[in-house]
């Protein structure tokens, strides 16, 4: 499928993906309860999140493939900077033209008190998929760096607290991405 909206997304799976097709965790669920039962965890501070409404797709946080509109690097570099392991494989990459912009939306993050996890959602922290939204939250903030610079031993080090998400309704086929192979370069 290619539609009108330019730019590139990143992933990076925190686990083998099992089958064709990166899964929403409600998928995961019922098709690799193992899986789920380890994903589930970083929901542990609050379990709603998941069932959280997302308007303009018509489901909740759990029906949706996650993925970044920058890539990793500087927010990684920031959490070895203050003595956090951090990973440094490249991530996945994909191109927006792959996604239909029905079924995807731009989330805003907001990080809340103390900067350890999001505000909640509100009509205003949604913006369509386009190549102008995409290219509006394609960088890392200095505010982003700062608060990772910031952790004290002991927070949780969630990168991407207040980074924008791009959000996919279903199921994304892997062989879309372009993946890096063992020596870093893209392979795909």
């Amino acid at each position: 499928m290619t539609n009108s909206v330019h730019g590139t997304l990143y992933h990076r799976p925190a686990t083998a993906v099992r089958g064709p097709n990166l899964l929403p965790l409600n998928v995961i669920r019922t098709r690799h309860p193992d899986l789920y039962e380890r994903h589930v965890q970083k929901y542990a501070h609050d379990p709603s999140v998941l069932s959280a409404h997302i308007p303009p797709l018509g489901c909740t946080w759990g029906d949706v493939v996650f993925l970044s509109p920058v890539h990793p690097a500087p927010l990684f570099e920031a959490l070895r900077r203050v003595g956090k392991w951090s990973p440094r494989l490249e991530p996945w990459s994909l191109p927006a033209a792959h996604l239909d912009p029905a079924r995807t939306t731009i989330r805003l993050m907001r990080a809340g008190s103390g900067g350890h996890h999001c505000d909640p959602a509100d009509a205003d922290d949604y913006l369509p998929f386009t190549t102008a939204g995409l290219r509006a939250v394609s960088r890392v903030t200095v505010a982003a760096i700062e608060r990772l610079e910031r952790l004290q031993p002991g927070d949780p080090w969630l990168p991407w607290v207040d980074v924008p998400h791009v959000l996919y309704r279903g199921e994304i086929p892997v062989s879309w991405f372009r993946q890096p192979s063992a020596d870093g370069r893209s392979a795909h």
